[in-house]
Protein backbone atom coordinates (compact mmCIF):
# COMPACT_ATOMS: atom_id res chain seq x y z
CA UNK A 1 0.00 0.00 0.00
CA UNK A 2 1.17 3.56 -0.54
CA UNK A 3 2.54 5.33 2.48
CA UNK A 4 -0.33 7.25 4.11
CA UNK A 5 0.01 10.82 5.28
CA UNK A 6 -0.42 11.74 8.90
CA UNK A 7 -3.51 13.75 9.70
CA UNK A 8 -3.30 17.07 11.46
CA UNK A 9 -4.71 15.46 14.63
CA UNK A 10 -2.25 12.58 14.75
CA UNK A 11 0.86 14.52 15.62
CA UNK A 12 1.01 13.03 19.17
CA UNK A 13 0.81 9.23 19.16
CA UNK A 14 0.84 7.17 22.40
CA UNK A 15 3.51 4.46 22.04
CA UNK A 16 2.63 0.85 22.89
CA UNK A 17 3.93 -0.74 26.09
CA UNK A 18 7.62 -1.59 25.82
CA UNK A 19 8.05 -5.42 25.71
CA UNK A 20 11.48 -5.09 27.30
CA UNK A 21 9.98 -3.32 30.35
CA UNK A 22 7.40 -6.10 30.61
CA UNK A 23 10.19 -8.69 30.55
CA UNK A 24 12.05 -6.80 33.29
CA UNK A 25 8.98 -7.04 35.55
CA UNK A 26 8.90 -10.80 34.98
CA UNK A 27 12.60 -11.12 35.78
CA UNK A 28 12.11 -9.00 38.91
CA UNK A 29 9.21 -11.20 40.03
CA UNK A 30 11.20 -14.37 39.57
CA UNK A 31 14.12 -12.91 41.53
CA UNK A 32 11.85 -11.77 44.35
CA UNK A 33 10.25 -15.22 44.56
CA UNK A 34 13.68 -16.79 44.78
CA UNK A 35 14.63 -14.48 47.66
CA UNK A 36 11.39 -15.27 49.53
CA UNK A 37 12.02 -18.96 49.03
CA UNK A 38 15.50 -18.50 50.38
CA UNK A 39 14.18 -16.68 53.45
CA UNK A 40 11.43 -19.29 54.00
CA UNK A 41 13.81 -22.24 53.97
CA UNK A 42 16.79 -20.42 55.29
CA UNK A 43 16.39 -21.45 58.98
CA UNK A 44 17.32 -25.11 58.58
CA UNK A 45 19.97 -24.28 56.03
CA UNK A 46 21.40 -21.61 58.29
CA UNK A 47 21.45 -24.04 61.25
CA UNK A 48 23.35 -26.55 59.20
CA UNK A 49 25.82 -23.93 58.15
CA UNK A 50 26.12 -22.80 61.77
CA UNK A 51 26.88 -26.32 62.91
CA UNK A 52 29.55 -26.65 60.31
CA UNK A 53 30.88 -23.26 61.29
CA UNK A 54 31.01 -24.32 64.99
CA UNK A 55 32.95 -27.39 63.96
CA UNK A 56 35.52 -25.33 62.16
CA UNK A 57 35.41 -22.53 64.72
CA UNK A 58 33.71 -19.85 62.57
CA UNK A 59 31.10 -17.50 63.93
CA UNK A 60 27.39 -17.32 63.07
CA UNK A 61 27.76 -13.57 62.23
CA UNK A 62 30.30 -14.24 59.48
CA UNK A 63 28.03 -16.75 57.76
CA UNK A 64 25.06 -14.41 58.00
CA UNK A 65 27.06 -11.50 56.55
CA UNK A 66 28.22 -13.68 53.65
CA UNK A 67 24.66 -14.73 52.87
CA UNK A 68 23.36 -11.16 52.95
CA UNK A 69 26.22 -9.98 50.72
CA UNK A 70 25.38 -12.59 48.09
CA UNK A 71 21.74 -11.54 48.13
CA UNK A 72 22.78 -7.91 47.69
CA UNK A 73 25.02 -8.84 44.75
CA UNK A 74 22.14 -10.72 43.13
CA UNK A 75 19.87 -7.70 43.44
CA UNK A 76 22.54 -5.30 42.17
CA UNK A 77 23.28 -7.53 39.19
CA UNK A 78 19.61 -7.82 38.33
CA UNK A 79 19.13 -4.03 38.50
CA UNK A 80 22.19 -3.43 36.35
CA UNK A 81 21.00 -6.01 33.84
CA UNK A 82 17.62 -4.25 33.69
CA UNK A 83 19.24 -0.81 33.14
CA UNK A 84 21.45 -2.14 30.36
CA UNK A 85 18.48 -3.71 28.60
CA UNK A 86 16.58 -0.42 28.85
CA UNK A 87 19.54 1.49 27.39
CA UNK A 88 19.89 -0.96 24.51
CA UNK A 89 16.18 -0.64 23.82
CA UNK A 90 16.38 3.15 23.75
CA UNK A 91 19.30 3.03 21.35
CA UNK A 92 17.51 0.57 19.11
CA UNK A 93 14.41 2.77 19.10
CA UNK A 94 16.50 5.82 18.25
CA UNK A 95 18.21 3.99 15.39
CA UNK A 96 14.84 2.82 14.08
CA UNK A 97 13.48 6.37 14.23
CA UNK A 98 16.59 7.79 12.58
CA UNK A 99 16.34 5.23 9.80
CA UNK A 100 12.67 6.10 9.27
CA UNK A 101 13.42 9.82 9.13
CA UNK A 102 16.28 9.17 6.71
CA UNK A 103 13.90 7.39 4.35
CA UNK A 104 10.61 9.27 4.85
CA UNK A 105 9.24 12.77 4.72
CA UNK A 106 8.54 13.68 8.37
CA UNK A 107 5.34 15.63 7.59
CA UNK A 108 3.45 13.22 5.33
CA UNK A 109 5.12 9.91 6.10
CA UNK A 110 5.71 9.43 2.37
CA UNK A 111 9.03 8.16 1.08
CA UNK A 112 11.59 10.87 0.43
CA UNK A 113 13.43 11.24 -2.86
CA UNK A 114 16.29 8.91 -1.92
CA UNK A 115 14.07 6.14 -0.57
CA UNK A 116 11.68 6.53 -3.50
CA UNK A 117 14.54 5.99 -5.91
CA UNK A 118 15.63 2.79 -4.14
CA UNK A 119 12.10 1.36 -3.87
CA UNK A 120 11.10 2.41 -7.37
CA UNK A 121 14.12 0.88 -9.09
CA UNK A 122 13.58 -2.42 -7.28
CA UNK A 123 9.87 -2.52 -8.10
CA UNK A 124 10.34 -1.52 -11.73
CA UNK A 125 12.57 -4.54 -12.20
CA UNK A 126 10.04 -6.88 -10.56
CA UNK A 127 7.12 -5.44 -12.52
CA UNK A 128 8.91 -5.87 -15.83
CA UNK A 129 9.70 -9.50 -15.00
CA UNK A 130 5.93 -10.00 -14.53
CA UNK A 131 5.09 -8.31 -17.84
CA UNK A 132 3.83 -5.08 -16.27
CA UNK A 133 4.67 -1.56 -17.45
CA UNK A 134 5.94 1.05 -14.95
CA UNK A 135 4.10 4.38 -15.05
CA UNK A 136 4.68 7.57 -13.08
CA UNK A 137 2.86 10.74 -12.09
CA UNK A 138 4.47 13.99 -10.97
CA UNK A 139 2.13 16.28 -9.02
CA UNK A 140 2.78 19.94 -8.24
CA UNK A 141 0.42 22.11 -6.18
CA UNK A 142 -0.53 25.24 -8.13
CA UNK A 143 0.36 28.64 -6.62
CA UNK A 144 1.47 27.06 -3.35
CA UNK A 145 3.64 30.06 -2.49
CA UNK A 146 0.57 32.29 -2.63
CA UNK A 147 -1.17 30.02 -0.13
CA UNK A 148 1.77 30.39 2.27
CA UNK A 149 1.85 34.15 1.75
CA UNK A 150 -1.90 34.65 2.21
CA UNK A 151 -2.69 32.19 5.01
CA UNK A 152 0.67 31.44 6.64
CA UNK A 153 3.02 28.46 6.65
CA UNK A 154 0.88 26.49 9.12
CA UNK A 155 -1.95 26.60 6.59
CA UNK A 156 0.49 25.63 3.88
CA UNK A 157 1.44 22.55 5.91
CA UNK A 158 -2.25 21.73 6.27
CA UNK A 159 -2.64 21.89 2.48
CA UNK A 160 0.37 19.56 2.06
CA UNK A 161 -1.17 17.02 4.45
CA UNK A 162 -4.61 17.24 2.84
CA UNK A 163 -3.07 16.83 -0.61
CA UNK A 164 -1.06 13.83 0.55
CA UNK A 165 -4.17 12.19 1.97
CA UNK A 166 -6.09 12.68 -1.28
CA UNK A 167 -3.21 11.26 -3.30
CA UNK A 168 -3.30 8.07 -1.21
CA UNK A 169 -7.06 7.76 -1.64
CA UNK A 170 -6.82 7.98 -5.43
CA UNK A 171 -3.81 5.71 -5.99
CA UNK A 172 -3.87 1.91 -6.29
CA UNK A 173 -2.83 -0.04 -3.15
CA UNK A 174 0.53 -1.15 -4.58
CA UNK A 175 1.57 2.33 -5.75
CA UNK A 176 4.77 3.87 -4.40
CA UNK A 177 4.24 7.45 -3.28
CA UNK A 178 6.88 10.05 -2.44
CA UNK A 179 7.15 13.69 -1.54
CA UNK A 180 10.00 14.93 -3.70
CA UNK A 181 10.19 18.25 -1.88
CA UNK A 182 8.15 21.34 -1.12
CA UNK A 183 4.85 21.04 -2.98
CA UNK A 184 5.89 18.28 -5.39
CA UNK A 185 4.90 14.61 -5.18
CA UNK A 186 5.58 11.53 -7.29
CA UNK A 187 3.64 8.29 -7.73
CA UNK A 188 4.95 5.09 -9.32
CA UNK A 189 2.55 2.34 -10.34
CA UNK A 190 2.33 -0.64 -12.66
CA UNK A 191 -0.19 -1.16 -15.44
CA UNK A 192 -0.80 -3.82 -18.06
CA UNK A 193 -0.33 -3.32 -21.78
CA UNK A 194 -3.28 -1.32 -23.13
CA UNK A 195 -4.57 -0.45 -19.68
CA UNK A 196 -5.59 3.15 -18.93
CA UNK A 197 -4.75 3.10 -15.21
CA UNK A 198 -2.31 6.03 -15.42
CA UNK A 199 -4.81 8.33 -17.13
CA UNK A 200 -7.64 7.24 -14.84
CA UNK A 201 -5.61 8.00 -11.72
CA UNK A 202 -4.40 11.28 -13.22
CA UNK A 203 -7.98 12.41 -13.89
CA UNK A 204 -9.12 11.32 -10.43
CA UNK A 205 -6.30 13.27 -8.82
CA UNK A 206 -7.04 16.37 -10.89
CA UNK A 207 -10.61 16.36 -9.61
CA UNK A 208 -9.77 15.42 -6.00
CA UNK A 209 -6.97 17.96 -5.65
CA UNK A 210 -9.15 20.79 -6.96
CA UNK A 211 -11.59 20.46 -4.05
CA UNK A 212 -11.35 23.38 -1.58
CA UNK A 213 -9.69 22.80 1.79
CA UNK A 214 -11.13 24.21 5.04
CA UNK A 215 -8.45 25.65 7.33
CA UNK A 216 -9.36 27.41 10.58
CA UNK A 217 -12.64 28.69 9.19
CA UNK A 218 -11.10 29.73 5.86
CA UNK A 219 -11.88 27.99 2.58
CA UNK A 220 -8.66 27.65 0.58
CA UNK A 221 -9.10 27.08 -3.15
CA UNK A 222 -6.34 24.82 -4.39
CA UNK A 223 -5.47 22.76 -7.45
CA UNK A 224 -2.57 20.77 -8.84
CA UNK A 225 -0.90 20.29 -12.20
CA UNK A 226 -0.18 16.64 -12.97
CA UNK A 227 2.07 15.05 -15.55
CA UNK A 228 2.15 11.35 -16.42
CA UNK A 229 4.52 9.12 -18.35
CA UNK A 230 4.84 5.41 -19.16
CA UNK A 231 8.14 3.49 -19.44
CA UNK A 232 7.13 1.26 -22.34
CA UNK A 233 10.75 0.91 -23.42
CA UNK A 234 12.58 -1.42 -21.03
CA UNK A 235 15.66 0.77 -21.40
CA UNK A 236 13.87 3.69 -19.76
CA UNK A 237 15.29 4.28 -16.30
CA UNK A 238 13.46 5.79 -13.36
CA UNK A 239 15.21 9.12 -13.99
CA UNK A 240 13.99 9.14 -17.60
CA UNK A 241 10.44 8.21 -16.56
CA UNK A 242 10.27 10.98 -13.94
CA UNK A 243 11.80 13.47 -16.32
CA UNK A 244 9.12 12.71 -18.89
CA UNK A 245 6.38 13.01 -16.27
CA UNK A 246 7.90 16.28 -15.06
CA UNK A 247 7.90 17.64 -18.61
CA UNK A 248 4.22 16.73 -18.95
CA UNK A 249 3.48 18.43 -15.64
CA UNK A 250 5.07 21.68 -16.84
CA UNK A 251 3.00 21.46 -19.99
CA UNK A 252 -0.10 21.19 -17.80
CA UNK A 253 0.94 24.38 -16.02
CA UNK A 254 1.47 26.20 -19.31
CA UNK A 255 -1.97 25.13 -20.51
CA UNK A 256 -3.68 26.74 -17.54
CA UNK A 257 -2.94 24.53 -14.51
CA UNK A 258 -5.41 22.27 -12.68
CA UNK A 259 -5.14 19.58 -15.32
CA UNK A 260 -3.49 16.28 -16.22
CA UNK A 261 -1.22 15.89 -19.24
CA UNK A 262 0.51 12.75 -20.51
CA UNK A 263 3.96 12.76 -22.03
CA UNK A 264 3.87 12.20 -25.80
CA UNK A 265 6.18 12.17 -28.81
CA UNK A 266 5.91 15.93 -29.34
CA UNK A 267 7.05 16.53 -25.78
CA UNK A 268 9.82 14.02 -26.33
CA UNK A 269 11.05 15.91 -29.38
CA UNK A 270 10.93 19.19 -27.44
CA UNK A 271 12.79 17.60 -24.54
CA UNK A 272 15.47 16.26 -26.86
CA UNK A 273 15.80 19.70 -28.42
CA UNK A 274 16.14 21.27 -25.01
CA UNK A 275 18.82 18.73 -24.05
CA UNK A 276 20.73 19.55 -27.20
CA UNK A 277 20.46 23.28 -26.57
CA UNK A 278 21.71 22.81 -23.01
CA UNK A 279 24.70 20.74 -24.13
CA UNK A 280 25.65 23.25 -26.80
CA UNK A 281 24.99 26.16 -24.45
CA UNK A 282 27.38 24.79 -21.84
CA UNK A 283 30.03 24.51 -24.52
CA UNK A 284 29.28 28.01 -25.84
CA UNK A 285 29.61 29.55 -22.38
CA UNK A 286 32.87 27.73 -21.83
CA UNK A 287 34.15 29.05 -25.19
CA UNK A 288 32.69 32.54 -24.62
CA UNK A 289 30.79 32.28 -27.93
CA UNK A 290 27.66 34.23 -26.96
CA UNK A 291 27.98 37.91 -27.79
CA UNK A 292 26.08 41.18 -27.24
CA UNK A 293 24.26 43.27 -29.84
CA UNK A 294 22.80 46.71 -29.22
CA UNK A 295 19.35 48.11 -30.05
CA UNK A 296 19.05 51.93 -29.98
CA UNK A 297 16.89 53.73 -27.42
CA UNK A 298 15.51 56.84 -29.13
CA UNK A 299 14.07 60.01 -27.63
CA UNK A 300 10.71 60.29 -29.42
CA UNK A 301 10.63 64.08 -29.09
CA UNK A 302 14.08 64.83 -30.55
CA UNK A 303 14.82 61.65 -32.51
CA UNK A 304 18.22 61.41 -30.83
CA UNK A 305 19.69 58.12 -29.61
CA UNK A 306 20.03 58.25 -25.83
CA UNK A 307 21.33 54.75 -25.21
CA UNK A 308 21.28 51.10 -26.24
CA UNK A 309 19.72 47.95 -24.89
CA UNK A 310 22.05 44.96 -24.88
CA UNK A 311 20.58 41.86 -26.53
CA UNK A 312 22.24 38.43 -26.41
CA UNK A 313 22.98 36.59 -29.63
CA UNK A 314 24.22 33.04 -30.24
CA UNK A 315 25.24 31.47 -33.54
CA UNK A 316 25.80 27.79 -32.82
CA UNK A 317 27.74 25.56 -35.19
CA UNK A 318 25.42 22.66 -34.41
CA UNK A 319 22.10 24.49 -34.03
CA UNK A 320 22.48 27.59 -36.17
CA UNK A 321 21.10 30.89 -34.88
CA UNK A 322 19.33 30.22 -31.57
CA UNK A 323 16.71 32.68 -30.37
CA UNK A 324 17.41 34.38 -27.02
CA UNK A 325 13.98 33.39 -25.69
CA UNK A 326 14.99 29.75 -26.19
CA UNK A 327 18.53 29.64 -24.86
CA UNK A 328 17.97 32.05 -21.96
CA UNK A 329 15.07 29.91 -20.71
CA UNK A 330 17.33 26.85 -20.91
CA UNK A 331 20.10 28.74 -19.10
CA UNK A 332 17.71 29.63 -16.27
CA UNK A 333 16.46 26.05 -15.92
CA UNK A 334 19.98 24.58 -16.07
CA UNK A 335 21.53 27.01 -13.58
CA UNK A 336 23.71 28.66 -16.25
CA UNK A 337 22.14 32.11 -16.37
CA UNK A 338 24.51 33.73 -13.85
CA UNK A 339 27.63 32.60 -15.72
CA UNK A 340 26.10 33.63 -19.06
CA UNK A 341 25.02 37.04 -17.78
CA UNK A 342 28.41 37.74 -16.20
CA UNK A 343 30.08 37.17 -19.56
CA UNK A 344 27.60 39.31 -21.48
CA UNK A 345 27.48 42.13 -18.92
CA UNK A 346 31.27 42.33 -18.81
CA UNK A 347 31.49 42.57 -22.61
CA UNK A 348 28.65 45.09 -22.83
CA UNK A 349 30.08 47.35 -20.11
CA UNK A 350 33.51 47.27 -21.72
CA UNK A 351 31.92 48.19 -25.08
CA UNK A 352 29.74 50.94 -23.59
CA UNK A 353 32.73 52.47 -21.83
CA UNK A 354 33.93 53.45 -25.35
CA UNK A 355 30.66 55.18 -26.31
CA UNK A 356 30.08 58.92 -25.96
CA UNK A 357 29.55 59.84 -22.31
CA UNK A 358 25.86 60.68 -22.62
CA UNK A 359 24.75 57.21 -23.84
CA UNK A 360 23.17 54.73 -21.42
CA UNK A 361 23.50 50.95 -21.45
CA UNK A 362 20.39 48.94 -20.60
CA UNK A 363 20.68 45.25 -19.63
CA UNK A 364 18.07 42.63 -18.79
CA UNK A 365 18.34 40.74 -15.50
CA UNK A 366 16.84 37.29 -15.00
CA UNK A 367 14.49 36.56 -12.07
CA UNK A 368 16.98 33.85 -11.08
CA UNK A 369 19.73 36.45 -10.68
CA UNK A 370 17.56 38.70 -8.55
CA UNK A 371 17.18 35.90 -6.00
CA UNK A 372 20.92 36.05 -5.37
CA UNK A 373 21.49 38.23 -2.27
CA UNK A 374 24.94 39.15 -3.66
CA UNK A 375 23.61 40.29 -7.02
CA UNK A 376 24.13 44.02 -6.34
CA UNK A 377 27.71 43.44 -5.25
CA UNK A 378 28.41 41.40 -8.39
CA UNK A 379 27.12 44.20 -10.60
CA UNK A 380 29.28 46.76 -8.79
CA UNK A 381 32.31 44.52 -9.23
CA UNK A 382 31.70 44.35 -12.99
CA UNK A 383 31.39 48.12 -13.15
CA UNK A 384 34.69 48.50 -11.33
CA UNK A 385 36.43 45.96 -13.58
CA UNK A 386 35.26 47.61 -16.81
CA UNK A 387 35.42 51.24 -15.70
CA UNK A 388 31.84 51.88 -16.82
CA UNK A 389 30.03 54.59 -14.78
CA UNK A 390 27.16 53.30 -12.66
CA UNK A 391 25.09 56.38 -13.54
CA UNK A 392 24.91 55.26 -17.18
CA UNK A 393 23.69 51.74 -16.41
CA UNK A 394 19.99 50.80 -16.56
CA UNK A 395 18.91 47.42 -15.19
CA UNK A 396 15.67 46.00 -16.57
CA UNK A 397 13.69 43.67 -14.33
CA UNK A 398 10.54 41.81 -15.31
CA UNK A 399 7.40 41.94 -13.22
CA UNK A 400 7.59 38.22 -12.41
CA UNK A 401 11.06 38.67 -10.92
CA UNK A 402 9.79 41.27 -8.49
CA UNK A 403 6.57 39.77 -7.16
CA UNK A 404 8.35 36.58 -6.08
CA UNK A 405 10.03 38.39 -3.18
CA UNK A 406 9.22 42.07 -2.64
CA UNK A 407 11.45 42.50 0.48
CA UNK A 408 14.48 41.06 -1.32
CA UNK A 409 13.75 43.24 -4.36
CA UNK A 410 13.62 46.30 -2.11
CA UNK A 411 17.00 45.45 -0.60
CA UNK A 412 18.59 44.92 -4.02
CA UNK A 413 17.01 48.11 -5.39
CA UNK A 414 18.39 50.14 -2.50
CA UNK A 415 21.91 48.79 -3.01
CA UNK A 416 21.84 49.47 -6.75
CA UNK A 417 20.28 52.92 -6.63
CA UNK A 418 22.65 54.04 -3.88
CA UNK A 419 25.41 53.63 -6.47
CA UNK A 420 23.52 55.61 -9.11
CA UNK A 421 22.25 52.66 -11.17
CA UNK A 422 18.80 53.20 -12.69
CA UNK A 423 16.10 50.50 -12.67
CA UNK A 424 13.39 49.96 -15.26
CA UNK A 425 10.32 47.74 -14.88
CA UNK A 426 10.31 45.61 -18.03
CA UNK A 427 7.28 44.17 -19.84
CA UNK A 428 4.87 46.27 -17.83
CA UNK A 429 1.22 45.41 -18.44
CA UNK A 430 1.59 41.64 -18.66
CA UNK A 431 -0.41 41.10 -15.50
CA UNK A 432 1.80 40.73 -12.41
CA UNK A 433 2.43 44.12 -10.88
CA UNK A 434 0.14 46.45 -9.02
CA UNK A 435 0.29 50.17 -8.35
CA UNK A 436 1.18 49.29 -4.74
CA UNK A 437 4.30 47.48 -5.97
CA UNK A 438 5.23 50.45 -8.14
CA UNK A 439 5.03 52.70 -5.10
CA UNK A 440 6.89 50.22 -2.86
CA UNK A 441 9.81 49.83 -5.26
CA UNK A 442 11.80 52.85 -6.49
CA UNK A 443 11.68 52.40 -10.28
CA UNK A 444 13.17 55.02 -12.58
CA UNK A 445 11.11 54.09 -15.64
CA UNK A 446 8.52 51.68 -17.06
CA UNK A 447 8.87 49.64 -20.25
CA UNK A 448 5.65 49.11 -22.18
CA UNK A 449 5.61 45.56 -23.52
CA UNK A 450 5.79 45.25 -27.29
CA UNK A 451 2.70 43.03 -27.25
CA UNK A 452 0.66 46.21 -26.78
CA UNK A 453 2.78 48.47 -28.99
CA UNK A 454 3.03 46.50 -32.22
CA UNK A 455 -0.76 46.11 -32.55
CA UNK A 456 -1.85 49.57 -31.41
CA UNK A 457 -3.05 50.39 -34.92
CA UNK A 458 -5.12 47.24 -35.40
CA UNK A 459 -6.27 46.18 -31.93
CA UNK A 460 -8.30 48.78 -29.99
CA UNK A 461 -8.10 46.76 -26.77
CA UNK A 462 -4.31 46.64 -26.82
CA UNK A 463 -4.19 50.32 -27.77
CA UNK A 464 -6.34 51.13 -24.73
CA UNK A 465 -4.00 49.19 -22.45
CA UNK A 466 -0.98 51.01 -23.90
CA UNK A 467 -2.66 54.38 -23.34
CA UNK A 468 -3.55 53.40 -19.76
CA UNK A 469 0.06 52.43 -19.00
CA UNK A 470 1.31 55.73 -20.41
CA UNK A 471 -1.21 57.66 -18.29
CA UNK A 472 -0.17 55.67 -15.21
CA UNK A 473 3.49 56.43 -15.85
CA UNK A 474 2.70 60.12 -16.22
CA UNK A 475 0.70 60.19 -12.96
CA UNK A 476 3.52 58.42 -11.09
CA UNK A 477 6.17 60.65 -12.61
CA UNK A 478 7.88 57.71 -14.35
CA UNK A 479 9.06 57.97 -17.96
CA UNK A 480 7.79 55.19 -20.22
CA UNK A 481 9.89 53.32 -22.78
CA UNK A 482 7.92 51.64 -25.60
CA UNK A 483 9.28 48.45 -27.15
CA UNK A 484 8.49 47.07 -30.60
CA UNK A 485 7.90 50.29 -32.59
CA UNK A 486 7.77 49.25 -36.24
CA UNK A 487 6.25 52.24 -38.02
CA UNK A 488 6.26 56.03 -38.08
CA UNK A 489 2.54 56.10 -37.25
CA UNK A 490 3.07 54.17 -34.01
CA UNK A 491 6.07 56.33 -33.08
CA UNK A 492 4.10 59.55 -33.61
CA UNK A 493 1.06 58.21 -31.77
CA UNK A 494 3.18 57.22 -28.76
CA UNK A 495 4.91 60.58 -28.78
CA UNK A 496 1.53 62.29 -28.65
CA UNK A 497 0.66 60.21 -25.61
CA UNK A 498 3.73 61.51 -23.75
CA UNK A 499 5.84 58.39 -24.29
CA UNK A 500 9.43 59.47 -23.75
CA UNK A 501 11.63 56.82 -25.36
CA UNK A 502 11.04 54.17 -28.01
CA UNK A 503 12.89 51.27 -29.57
CA UNK A 504 12.16 48.85 -32.38
CA UNK A 505 12.86 48.02 -36.00
CA UNK A 506 11.48 51.34 -37.18
CA UNK A 507 14.57 52.99 -35.73
CA UNK A 508 17.10 50.19 -36.16
CA UNK A 509 17.66 46.52 -35.61
CA UNK A 510 20.19 45.44 -33.03
CA UNK A 511 23.74 46.18 -34.18
CA UNK A 512 27.28 45.22 -33.33
CA UNK A 513 29.72 47.28 -31.31
CA UNK A 514 31.55 48.21 -34.50
CA UNK A 515 28.34 49.58 -36.04
CA UNK A 516 27.57 51.59 -32.90
CA UNK A 517 31.05 53.10 -32.90
CA UNK A 518 30.84 53.91 -36.64
CA UNK A 519 27.53 55.75 -36.16
CA UNK A 520 28.81 57.90 -33.34
CA UNK A 521 32.22 58.47 -34.90
CA UNK A 522 30.51 59.71 -38.09
CA UNK A 523 28.14 61.84 -36.03
CA UNK A 524 31.05 63.39 -34.17
CA UNK A 525 32.83 64.14 -37.46
CA UNK A 526 29.67 65.75 -38.89
CA UNK A 527 29.26 67.90 -35.79
CA UNK A 528 32.91 68.92 -35.98
CA UNK A 529 32.56 69.96 -39.63
CA UNK A 530 29.38 71.89 -38.85
CA UNK A 531 31.17 73.73 -36.07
Amino acid sequence: MPQRAQSADSQAITPPADPVIQQDFVIGGITLSAILLLVGTGTSWLSSLTGIADMIGSSRGAITATLLLNIALILFGWRRFRDLRAEVTLRADAETKAHFLAMHDPMTGFLNRRAFSLAANENMKLWRERGLIPAALVIDIDAFKSINDLFGHASGDHVILATAGRIVECCPPDAIVARLGGDEFAVLMAQRQGETLLGDVGDMLTHALSEPIAIDGNIVATSSSIGGAVAEDEQHSLDTLLRHADSAMYRAKKLGRCRYERFDEAMGAALNQRDMVERELRSAIAKDDIYPMYEPLVDLASGQTVGYEMLARWDSEALGSVQPTEFIAVAEAAGLVSALSDQLFRKAMADAAQWPGDLALSVNVSPVQLRDPWFAQKMLRLLAETGFPASRLIIELTESAIVDNIPLAQAVFTSLRNQGIRIALDDFGTGYSSVANLRALPFDSLKLDQEFVTKMGSDPERASIAEAVLQLGQSLGLPVIAEGIESLDIAERLGGLHCHIGQGHYFSKAMSQEAVMDIHDNRSESQARSA
